[in-house]
């Protein structure tokens, strides 16, 4: 037991903070009751953690290089616990957003330094165990998050979703003093403060303009300036990386035609996986009428054939192409979101949703484990941890853009038919579905007309989830493709094969 505390030190904050990522969406409709909140800070509320880990996980990276692995990230967990509490304890919607995003910090700072945590701890065929049992937890935390959100949310409170992480804290920082320790020299390196910044204000424009859009519309005055700001800083990023000694990023790594694969890869696998949950989630509560833990157990089907895929996958993968595996994972996961596009209906119920979530799991748990793999080896071994906080903020990235566009497609899908059933004000009732306030809308109706709202509303709930999974199931195909075109081993002689079977795809 001794042996392997450091990698439960390690697991237990992995676990939490992607965990963290999914546990929201059966609380949602809760904290829309409860805060009296907005659609827009519906979506801050998941946006706000997914983009601090995106546009801080590098920066982070080099922070821990400068001043030690451990030390980053046992100032990671605490960041994240008191986080936790301050989300836990919010009085309105606007602190729970900003402790969302200060969790987001503390966030990165935990996964930026997992790897090089244990390299420092074991070796040889030690490592590779300790690998594995890594990817085991973060492969389920992500789907599990429903599973226990749900359980917390009605037996105690959607509070509890965040108060739960504090004994997990206290117990990982306390075995991480104890176990934990810096596997490498610490190395003067510059951060790249400028590159941090200009990529968190890029992420975080395009972000806001396209939560601005589904809030207002897409001819909104705040919703192009964002979004063209954003491409702007982006474009002005890799400017800056070119011209910085030590980069978050370097540029020539997107030249090489497999790691830009595997980026895109992993942001279209989690925008076309995950996103649903959110919305499918207010849709079955403020209604369906579903109990938290009930909403949570549809994700059920998605967790469990996701953890068995990719336990069946470690047995065969070596003798298996890593780019048709990903490209494979991905159409499955579009396939899924179509079968459930084509499942549900004006009347249709949760179990429309298992069929589907089924295949999403599946997808998720084949194309997840090589992702990392398949997009290090593509690049010279001294940039190994870079290219995997790269895939990794490509992965936060896909929820934080998949939430933000998603949510204007699932208002669009409503608004449809509640215009089409000349419900008055139909743009601002479709918010209020979306929003989870669809119970104030019955309220606020006159008596003799609430039996046809309802059934208006039901229509218009199921006709908005059923537009977002069509443009989910769209993005995972063409991600497949993508994936299939660009992930392609090119053929190299045997014996290369044979030598540096690591370096295929680079090669």
């Amino acid at each position: 037991m001794r042996k392997w505390s450091p990698l439960v030190a390690v697991c237990l904050g992995t676990f939490m903070l992607l965990v963290d990522v999914t546990i929201v969406n059966v609380a949602l409709p809760d904290m829309a009751v409860d805060l009296r909140t907005s659609f827009s800070a519906l979506q801050w509320v998941v946006d706000g953690y997914a983009l601090a880990l995106a546009a801080l996980l590098m920066g982070a990276g080099g922070l821990a290089d400068r001043i030690g692995h451990r030390l980053v990230y046992l100032a990671g967990l605490v960041v994240f616990a008191l986080a936790s509490l301050a989300c836990g304890l919010a009085p309105d919607p606007t602190v729970l957003i900003v402790s969302r995003v200060v969790q987001g910090v503390g966030g990165a700072a935990m996964i930026a330094t997992t790897f090089a945590l244990l390299n420092g701890s074991y070796t040889g065929r030690e490592r590779g165990m300790a690998y594995g049992m890594w990817a085991a937890v973060s492969g389920a935390s992500s789907a599990v998050g429903p599973l226990i959100g749900g359980p917390l949310t009605e037996g105690l409170s959607w509070r509890w979703i965040f108060f739960v992480n504090l004994p997990v804290s206290a117990v990982a920082i306390a075995l991480g003093l104890r176990v934990l320790r810096d596997g490498q020299a610490r190395h003067a390196r510059r951060i790249d403060l400028v590159g941090v910044v200009v990529f968190s204000a890029a992420i975080g424009s395009v972000t806001f303009g396209m939560v601005s859009a589904g809030e207002h519309g897409w001819g909104a005055p705040s919703c192009w300036p964002a979004l063209c700001a954003g491409a702007a800083l982006l474009l002005t990023f890799l400017v800056v990386e070119t011209r910085t000694a030590e980069p978050l990023l370097e540029p020539s790594l997107l030249r090489n035609r497999v790691f830009s694969g595997v980026l895109i890869a992993a942001l279209l696998l989690n925008f076309a996986a995950y996103v649903s949950l959110t919305y499918s989630s207010i849709w079955m509560q403020s209604v369906l009428r579903l109990t938290p833990v009930t909403a949570g157990l549809v994700a059920l089907p998605m967790s469990g054939a996701a953890f068995a895929a990719s336990a069946l996958l470690g047995r065969v993968m070596h003798r298996l192409r890593p780019g048709n595996v990903i490209a494979g994972g991905i159409l499955l996961v579009g396939v899924g979101d179509l079968l459930g596009f084509a499942l549900v209906h004006a009347w249709a119920s949760w179990p429309a949703l298992l069929p589907g979530f089924f295949v999403v799991g599946l997808g998720v748990g084949l194309a997840t484990p090589p992702l990392s793999s398949t997009g290090t080896a593509a690049v010279p071994a001294q940039r190994g941890g870079m290219a995997g906080g790269a895939i990794y903020t490509a992965r936060q990235a896909g929820v934080a853009f998949g939430i933000a566009l998603l949510g204007s497609v699932f208002t669009a899908g409503a608004h449809h038919t509640l215009a089409g059933r000349h419900i008055e004000s139909a743009g601002s009732a479709a918010h209020d579905v979306a929003g989870a306030r669809s119970a104030d809308l019955l309220r606020s109706a006159p008596a003799g007309s609430r039996h046809l709202l309802d059934e208006a509303i039901h229509a218009a709930a199921a006709n908005g989830i059923a537009t977002l999974l069509a443009v989910a199931g769209l993005v995972g195909v063409a991600g497949a493709l993508i994936s299939f075109l660009m992930l392609r081993e090119r053929p190299v002689p045997e014996t290369v094969a044979e030598a540096r079977p690591e370096r295929v795809l680079a090669e």
